[in-house]
C-alpha cells in the first residue's frame, strides 16, 4: 500500500500542486532504496545518501576530500576534549520549527542510542549548549577524528520527534524492523522532503520550499524507482525513462560510455567487499589454518577480471591505499594447492559443508560473485550452501547471523581505516556497539586494545603505525576474506549540467547541488 507522509511536514507547502506543472525531475534509479526514513535506524551507505537529500549534516565532505560547511558554519578547537560549533542561523526544519543548537545535542544524545551508531560514538559525551547557534561537542578522551564524526551528524527535529505518537509510543524510539513513528515520519532541514514512499517500488520527493541553501540546484522533484536488475537499470536509462543510474555495472561501461546523451562517471573506491566466516557457528571456521585456506582458495584476481570486467582493485586487506592503516606488505593471497595443504594441515583434507549468505543487489555483481566463491571453495572440498536475497531482506538476516559465511561491503565514511576495525572486527559488544557488524564473531583483545589507542591518539604518524598492526594482525589471522575495493560508476542524462560535480568517493551524490538544463 502507498504511503503518504504529507499531514505532518508539509502544512504549509501543498500548495505546490500547480507550482510544478513544469516542474524539473529528477528520475533517479537506484538498485535498492533507502529501508527507512529514520537517518540513524542503520549505518549504511544507502541511508547515508539518503539523509542527505532529506537532513543535512553539520559538515561534509568536499570532492578534495575536506570539510565543507553545512548546518555549521564555523567551528575551532577548544581544548583536546572539545570543539565548538557555530552553527547557521535562519534554518528552518520541514515541520517549520527553527533549527538551534538544542537540536544538535537532542541528536547526539539520541545516536549514542542507535544500535548501529552507538560504537562511533561511545567517547562522546552530552553536548553544552552556549547558545542557540553554538554548541560544543565534548569526547571523554581526545580523539583526532570528531570533525570526521561531525559528517555524521545529521540534526532531527528535536520539537517533532519529542513525546507520544498517536499510537502512544514514543516518537524517538529506534527501532529496526517493525512500525516506529521515526522510521514513518521525517523531518529534516535538507534540500527535499518525503511526499510519497512506495517500499520496493517508488519514491517522490519534493523540493523544500524553505530550504536555508539558496544556491543549491534546480530540481524541484526527484522520483526514484529501485530497480535491483543490472540489465533493467541500463536499459531505463538508454531508452530515457529515468536520467540517473547507480550504479552501473561494469559489463555496461563501455556501452553507455558510447551514448552521446549519456555520461558516464567513474572514480576508484574505498568500499572493501569481504567475506565474513562465523567462528561461533561452524566450527572449521574457528581454525586459522581453514580461514585462511579459504583465502588461498579464492581467486581474487579472477573475479576482478571477469566478473568485475577490470572495473574494481584486487584486495588484500581492509585499507585502501589512501587511509591511513594501509600496509603495504599486504598483499592479496591466491594459491590453490596451499589452501589445499592448509586444510589437511587443519584436520579438514576431506572438506566440509557451510551455508552462505549474499544480497543480491547491494554491491556490484554480488549474486554473481557470491555464485563464483562457491565454486573456488568447491575445489579444497568445501561444499556452500548459498542463499541470496534482495537488500531489503538482507540486513536482517545478516544480523541475526543466520549463515555461517556472510557477504558484506564496507565503505569508511569516516574515510580512516578505525571505522572498519570498530564494527567490522573489535569484539562484538551490544552495550557499546563496538563490532556491531562482527558477524564472523571473531575476536582479539589486541586488536581491540589497539583501535581503542588508535581513536584517543593525537599523533597521527605514532596512530598510523598503529592502525597498520591491526591491519597486520587481521591479515595473519585470516580474520576475514578480502575480495575487492569497488569503483564507484554512475550514469547520468547529459541534460544533467553537472552531474559529475555532485558525486563524490563516498558514493553519497549531494542531489540538492544537482542543476538540469
Amino acid at each position: 500500500m502507498k504511503k503518504k507522509f504529507i499531514s505532518l511536514c508539509l502544512a504549509g507547502a501543498l500548495v505546490l500542486t500547480g507550482s510544478f506543472v513544469s516542474a524539473k525531475t529528477l528520475r533517479l534509479a537506484m538498485d535498492a532504496d533507502p529501508v527507512s526514513l529514520d537517518p540513524f535506524v542503520q549505518l549504511s551507505g544507502g541511508m547515508l545518501q539518503y539523509s542527505h537529500m532529506v537532513f543535512d549534516p553539520l559538515v561534509r565532505w568536499s570532492s578534495k576530500m575536506e570539510f565543507e560547511p553545512r548546518l555549521a558554519t564555523s567551528w575551532e578547537r577548544i581544548d583536546p576534549l572539545t570543539l565548538r560549533m557555530h552553527l547557521r542561523k535562519g534554518v528552518k526544519f520541514h515541520s517549520g520549527n527553527d533549527f538551534t543548537a538544542k537540536d544538535v545535542a537532542w541528536t547526539i544524545d539520541r545516536l549514542k542510542k542507535s544500535q548501529d551508531f552507538k560504537g562511533l560514538f561511545e567517547s562522546f559525551t552530552a553536548a553544552g549548549i552556549i547558545d542557540d547557534y553554538t554548541v560544543d561537542i565534548k569526547t571523554s578522551v581526545p580523539y583526532g577524528l570528531t570533525m570526521n564524526m561531525c559528517t555524521y551528524i545529521f540534526p532531527m527535529d528535536s520539537k517533532f520527534y519529542t513525546g507520544k505518537d498517536e499510537k502512544g509510543q514514543p516518537k524517538d524510539a529506534i527501532i529496526k524492523t517493525d512500525y516506529s513513528f521515526a522510521n514513518a515520519n521525517e523531518s529534516g532541514t535538507g534540500p527535499y522532503q518525503v511526499i510519497e514512499r512506495e517500499q520496493g517500488q517508488r519514491w517522490l520527493f519534493k523540493a523544500f520550499p524553505g530550504y536555508w541553501d539558496k544556491n543549491h540546484g534546480n530540481i524541484d522533484e526527484i522520483v526514484l524507482t529501485p530497480i535491483s536488475e543490472n540489465a533493467t537499470r541500463v536499459a531505463a536509462l538508454l531508452a530515457g525513462d529515468v536520467d540517473f543510474i547507480m550504479p552501473v555495472p561494469p559489463q555496461d561501461f563501455d556501452r553507455i560510455n558510447n551514448d552521446k546523451k549519456i555520461n558516464l562517471i567513474t572514480m576508484p573506491g574505498a568500499r572493501i567487499i569481504t567475506l565474513q566466516l562465523n567462528e561461533k557457528r561452524c566450527p572449521p571456521l574457528a581454525s586459522s589454518k581453514v580461514r585462511l585456506a579459504i583465502d588461498y582458495a579464492i581467486n581474487n584476481p579472477g573475479i576482478v577480471q571477469k566478473i568485475m570486467k577490470g572495473r574494481a582493485t584486487v584486495a588484500g586487506q581492509n585499507s585502501p591505499k589512501e587511509y591511513a592503516g594501509y600496509n603495504p606488505a599486504l598483499t592479496p593471497r591466491y594459491d590453490v594447492k596451499k589452501a589445499k595443504e592448509l586444510m589437511k594441515e587443519a584436520g579438514y583434507e576431506k572438506g566440509f559443508t557451510a551455508t552462505m549468505i549474499s544480497p543480491n543487489n547491494r554491491y556490484v555483481n554480488d549474486e554473481k560473485i557470491s555464485q563464483a566463491i562457491v565454486a573456488m571453495l568447491s575445489k579444497i572440498g568445501i561444499k556452500i550452501n548459498l542463499k541470496t536475497m534482495p537488500k531489503a531482506q538482507y540486513w536482517d538476516e545478516f544480523d541475526k547471523q543466520v549463515a555461517d559465511i556472510q557477504l558484506i561491503g564496507w565503505h569508511a565514511d569516516t574515510e580512516d581505516s578505525a571505522n572498519f576495525f570498530e564494527y567490522l572486527y573489535m569484539c562484538p559488544n551490544k552495550d557499546t556497539g563496538k563490532g556491531q557488524y562482527n558477524s564472523g564473531n571473531y575476536c582479539n583483545p589486541k586488536v581491540d586494545e589497539l583501535t581503542l589507542a588508535a581513536n584517543s591518539e593525537t599523533d597521527f604518524t605514532k596512530r598510523a603505525k598503529m592502525l597498520q598492526e591491526i591491519e597486520q594482525i587481521l591479515y595473519d589471522d585470516a580474520a576475514f576474506t578480502p575480495l575487492h575495493w569497488q569503483m564507484l560508476s554512475w550514469a547520468a542524462s547529459k541534460k544533467l549540467s553537472n552531474a559529475k560535480d555532485i558525486v563524490n568517493v563516498m558514493d553519497f551524490p549531494y542531489f540538492g547541488d544537482l542543476n538540469m538544463d
